[in-house]
């Protein structure tokens, strides 16, 4: 299992007006291959977007950052901050981490 944390700088709509407006986007993430969730993060007071995945495995979280990465400055996104992490499953699983399928 491989965690990815993505974010960028975000000034469009947040809160219930973002969640209307990519509801078609957040079906799509959907079907990326080797995505088992994603958590979407905002923070209007920093002007932040970017989000809280779990993968499969690390090919599937590198492609995805590359694929996302490039939409997002197609969208105007200067700056896209993305890192993978390993996960510690046995302390992420006493602390009832969802990570399991």
């Amino acid at each position: 299992m491989k965690l990815l944390q993505v974010d960028f700088e975000y000034h469009g709509p947040m809160g219930e007006e973002m969640s209307s407006a990519l509801v078609e986007l957040a079906e799509s993430i959907n079907h990326e291959p080797g995505l088992v969730w994603k958590i979407w993060t905002e923070s209007e007071s920093e002007k932040l977007g970017g989000g809280i995945y779990l993968f499969e495995d690390e090919v599937s979280a590198k492609n995805y950052l590359e694929m996302h990465t490039a939409r997002l400055k197609a969208m105007g996104v200067p700056e896209v901050r993305g890192i993978i992490f390993d996960v510690n499953q046995p302390l992420t699983a006493t602390n009832q981490g969802p990570i399991g399928r």
